[in-house]
């Protein structure tokens, strides 16, 4: 079936896509027009989006969507599978499966799968696990969809002629180190799943967590892979969408070449399981290493696309969806007794839930942010938001699901949404109709919702409170059984012979046209007219490496104070403005560069670009919200102990550059620092960095030539102001330690993070040292990934990259790795390292990291937030305006002996410092017979250890 969504004079609302979507983006009121009820079509936009679902004779649902904006093509493939089939005994089966996926099937290698697509320039290669769903996802240049069709039908086909119990042992291992990554070792990790255990019965599909206990991921066997393979894995329990620049009439045969002989499944049977209500309030007490009290408060409501779901995100989207929401402005702004605080809707086919959750701030309890909660919650539930409240929710709701549709694939993109639509409701073209049940939404069925749903009496809640982490049962790791040789019979012997690229993409590059203002400001635009959206960003090139010596943190404090005030608004005006605008703006300040990036609807785009230039050329710095933000900053740090890898990084940086240096300190500070920031510093720091001579307005999407200088000149054209031009900063005087240990008794993982100084970015060798990192650890398929994750089954993923820089930047290699092979883990990465220097990298290593650089540059281009991201590196790191169109040859034109060159000038193993998190005494017992040099102790906030230095 086809689905054709065209502008239908049904009402006299009736307009283009263009035109309707403006009208969105400058209104959003949603107030129907004369004559159309409030529920009526007319109270949203019809988007002209065209799908086609056909099915093929095996059962297998294909989604197609041409978009031939880039020569990108996104491949998304839905099992119709998740936690949602599995049985008590084997939860996280599905999520091991998933796993299992990527080791090879009867036509390809094992390990192949991310060889293959990266080095055919994919720029994305996924797949997730949801509670009722299982996707896989590659975007590819669109010259490589064959190969994507090739590899996804071999797994579906063909997959169980190559997995054996090794490969089974080997992702048990993976799959158990993720878990004790993102729930042992990770900060409120343990209070979540606790909070699951509340809201569902022992023998529900949502009780445990989408990735299982440690006792039925263990328990798993060789025949339970093959039978769920065999009832969940086939072409009549799946959907594939496809979205981007294809050829329809070549495709359609593909599908048909790769998948139509694949023999149908055995039928699914729809889960027949009955989500039990809560009826009487449910509240554990859960503790965790964690510096403040945080409260998990939810609520079991209507199924995904039921009525009272759209209701519920709107009510979440009211409450916490930003600085404007109720309990926002309550909590945060006005009693300044919660961090943080947010509001959710995890819509689900068996019961959704709605989710509050709250973190303290010091010196304040999780009973007290409970009540305080409750009172907002009262509140709401007896008067339900106002008219503009309503209003502004659906702004958002609306404005983010438009705007998500630059994106083509990965999660979440265009290809995902057809088949989340078509798994859920069997209509992947239910865009509009989707848009409609959230514009049809009244006060009063706000209300009624909360009424309904969000009672004391049908609830869970879970205060996580610091204290000792009991971490669950996990059973040792048995020796992997002895494989026997698997014999694979050849059905189909044609699909041994791997898919040729086509023809090269023709499309060009996008090009950022240059101009400058009257006083000096630099505009660079991107032009792209599929969408009307837009993208801005005002990159003001002064981040943390300008901050004085004895004010760390002077620079990002400065940048969070630009929303807090201005002349004409104060903090909750701005963020009520933008929301009703459906516009989103971000600040934030990194080493080398201040960020104020802004995303909207083209109609909404000179109103919200004239609160980006009020925010940037009028911040009033109120002294009230002065001492808000210093303390929320200082809490926020706080926090970064909570984190192995925010730890790490306190730690690493004065470490790796010495305290005095530009780059020797986190862009946030120290909290000793902050307190000392006065708003005299904030507002000379203010004048003295942020004025056009130091900045950059990058502009992207729906613009053309004349309406991006007209919008500049109307924003930034009467901003004054000059500057010396931002530094470059040197190498720096590295610390005397080699190894440096934050002590996190008891982890059950220890976080690795390797740095030396290197290049900075605009050095001639830095396109070398990029294409050596993806041999060594930049990508899935690198030496130190492969190794440290596939064959030895240490950690859940290992990776290296080559930081950008202004001055002279760190070359990072990092992983979690279980806390007993700590040791062995440090050693395979330096031996990986050190490999790099034996010889140069085969011709095949450098096949590979050459197309994953080069085929896989459209997609920087992708959306215009991405645009405004990419364009504006340019600037920070002093590249040219053209430079991304000249790299594709330069990358093309390396030989082997040049990046060894390269390697060999810039690359020290022996200098590497090293900083790990976790298990002190585990970490000295297993580092010490390496004989890497002396072992220093420090705190998480990178102070020194009250015992002597390890040796």
């Amino acid at each position: 079936m086809k689905h054709h969504f065209d502008l239908k004079p049904t009402n006299p609302c009736a307009l283009s896509l263009v035109a309707m979507i403006t009208m969105l983006a400058a209104t959003l009121s949603l107030s129907g027009c004369a004559g159309v009820g409030a529920r009526g079509r007319g109270d949203r936009p019809d988007v002209a989006l065209e799908v086609e679902k056909y099915t093929l004779d095996n059962g297998l649902e294909v989604i197609l969507r041409k978009d031939d904006r880039l020569p990108i093509v996104a491949v998304n493939l839905w099992y119709h599978v998740g936690p949602v089939n599995e049985a008590a005994g084997r939860t996280g089966f599905a999520h091991l499966f998933e796993h299992m996926m990527f080791q090879g099937s009867a036509h390809t290698e094992a390990d192949s799968f991310f060889k293959h697509l990266e080095s055919a320039g994919a720029s994305m290669v996924n797949g997730t696990t949801g509670f009722d769903r299982t996707n896989y996802m590659e975007d590819v240049p669109s010259n490589q969809l064959e190969l994507a069709l090739w590899l996804e039908s071999d797994r579906m086909g063909f997959l169980l002629e190559k997995i054996d119990q090794t490969m089974l042992s080997n992702q048990q291992d993976v799959v158990r180190n993720e878990r004790r990554q993102s729930i042992e070792n990770a900060p409120y990790g343990l209070p979540w799943e606790a909070f699951y255990h509340l809201l569902f019965d022992k023998s529900h599909p949502y009780y445990a967590s989408v990735i299982g206990s440690h006792e039925d991921i263990q328990a798993a066997k060789l025949e339970d892979v093959h039978d769920f393979f065999k009832q969940y894995y086939a072409p009549n329990n799946a959907s594939i969408a496809i979205v981007g620049d294809f050829d329809e009439a070549t495709t359609r045969a593909w599908l048909e070449k790769y998948f139509g002989s694949i023999p149908r499944g055995p039928e699914v049977e729809p889960v027949d399981v009955h989500t039990a209500p809560i009826t009487e309030e449910r509240r554990a007490v859960v503790t965790d290493k964690v510096e403040l009290p945080r409260v998990l408060m939810g609520w079991i409501t209507a199924p995904i696309f039921t009525p009272g779901d759209a209701e519920a995100e709107i009510a979440a989207q009211i409450l916490a969806g930003g600085k404007a929401s109720r309990l926002y402005k309550s909590l945060v702004y006005e009693q300044k007794i919660a961090q943080d605080v947010d509001a959710t809707q995890y819509s689900l086919t068996l019961g959704s839930i709605f989710e509050v959750t709250a973190t303290a701030k010091p010196g304040h309890s999780a009973k007290e942010i409970e009540t305080a909660i409750d009172a907002e919650l009262e509140n709401f539930v007896a008067n339900g938001p106002t008219q503009q409240e309503l209003t502004a929710a659906k702004n958002a709701i609306l404005s983010d699901i438009v705007m998500g549709l630059e994106k083509l694939g990965g999660f979440g993109g265009v290809a995902d949404r057809l088949n989340y639509y078509n798994h859920h409701l069997g209509d992947p073209g239910y865009l509009n109709e989707d848009l409609e049940r959230y514009a049809a939404v009244t006060v009063s069925d706000v209300q009624a919702f909360a009424a309904s749903a969000l009672g004391r009496d049908a609830r869970a809640i879970v205060h996580a409170i610091p204290g000792d982490k009991k971490l669950p049962p996990s059973p040792a790791t048995p020796p992997t059984p002895e494989t026997a040789k698997i014999e694979i019979e050849i059905r189909e012997p044609w699909r041994n012979e791997i898919p040729q690229a086509g023809p090269l993409p023709t499309t060009a590059l996008a090009k950022a046209e240059e101009f400058a203002l009257s006083n000096g400001l630099r505009v660079y635009l991107v032009e792209s007219h599929a969408l009307p959206v837009v993208a801005a960003a005002l990159i003001v090139r002064s981040g943390s490496a300008a901050d004085p010596i004895d004010l760390p943190g002077l620079s990002a404090f400065s940048a969070a104070m630009l929303d807090e005030g201005t002349a004409s608004r104060d903090a909750l005006e701005i963020a009520r403005d933008l929301e009703e605008l459906g516009a989103r703006m971000s600040i934030r300040s990194q080493r080398d560069a201040s960020y104020i990036t802004l995303r909207a609807l083209k109609g909404n785009a000179a109103k919200a670009m004239e609160i980006m230039s009020d925010v940037v050329l009028a911040p009033s710095f109120p002294t009230s919200e002065i001492e808000r933000v210093r303390n929320d900053r200082i809490t926020s740090i706080i926090q970064e102990s909570d984190s192995p890898y925010r730890a790490a990084l306190r730690v690493l940086w004065p470490a790796l550059y010495g305290s005095e240096h530009p780059y020797g300190h986190v862009s946030s500070g120290t909290a000793e620092s902050l307190g000392r920031i006065s708003r005299d510093d904030l507002v000379n720091f203010y004048a003295d960095k942020f004025n056009p001579a130091n900045a950059a307005l990058i502009l992207a999407g729906d613009f053309t030539p004349s309406e991006a200088r007209a919008l500049a000149e109307a924003s930034f054209g009467d901003w004054a102001g000059s500057t010396e031009a931002a530094q470059q900063p040197s190498a720096g005087a590295r610390a005397p330690e080699r190894v440096i240990v934050v002590d996190k008794p008891e982890a059950p993982q220890t976080m690795v993070l390797m740095a030396q100084t290197s290049v900075e970015r605009s050095h001639p060798d830095y396109e070398k040292l990029n294409t050596m990192n993806q041999v060594m650890g930049g990508l899935f398929s690198s030496r130190i990934n492969m190794n440290l994750r596939e064959t030895h089954g240490y950690s859940y993923g290992a990776w290296s990259w080559l930081a950008e820089s202004r001055g002279v930047g760190p070359l990072f290699v990092r992983s979690s790795v279980r806390a007993d092979v700590t040791g062995a883990s440090v050693k395979e990465m330096l031996n990986e390292i050190e490999g790099m220097l034996q010889k140069e990298v085969t011709p095949e290593e450098l096949d590979l990291a050459k197309a994953s650089i080069s085929r896989s540059l459209p997609a920087l281009f992708e959306t215009s937030r991405r645009t405004v991201g990419t364009v504006g590196a340019l600037y920070v790191y002093d590249l040219p305006a053209n430079y991304y169109e000249g790299l594709p040859a330069r990358i093309g034109a390396l030989s082997a002996a040049e990046v060894f060159e390269a390697t060999k000038r810039h690359l020290k193993p022996d200098q590497m410092l090293i900083v790990t998190v976790g298990d002190r005494e585990t970490i000295q017992q297993q580092l010490a017979p390496l004989e890497l040099g002396t072992i220093t102790v420090r705190t998480p906030d990178d102070k020194e250890a009250s015992s002597a230095p390890m040796q």
